[in-house]
């Protein structure tokens, strides 16, 4: 299983409304793309502060590399990943595997 983390912070000026569709464009991606295993997302509700700015937050779940490679070049998520960019300050994406168990 491979794990894809996507943060988002917002320029400052961005209204509600536009993030609400910025999060529905998202999800739509799950079913546009077909290869997405799991999918949740939400708003920073951490009480540590360390957030960085970022206030939004996706985990999307793939069987392995190669679905995420496939989900990284439809055209849905590149459609998706132009109409965004001009609403974020950044953004950050960090992949990882489920590690293997001890023996």
């Amino acid at each position: 299983m491979l794990h894809h983390i996507v943060l988002f912070r917002f320029h400052d000026h961005i209204d509600a409304a536009a993030i609400a569709a910025v999060e529905a464009d998202f999800a739509a991606l799950v079913a546009a793309t077909g290869v997405v295993r799991d999918f949740c997302h939400g708003p920073d509700i951490s009480v540590e502060g360390l957030a960085q700015g970022y206030s939004h937050a996706w985990l999307l779940q793939f069987a392995g590399p190669a679905e995420r490679d496939v989900y990284l070049v439809h055209p849905a998520h590149q459609q998706f990943v132009a109409s965004v960019q001009p609403l974020l300050a950044a953004a950050l994406v960090f992949d990882f595997a489920d590690a293997a168990p001890a023996v």
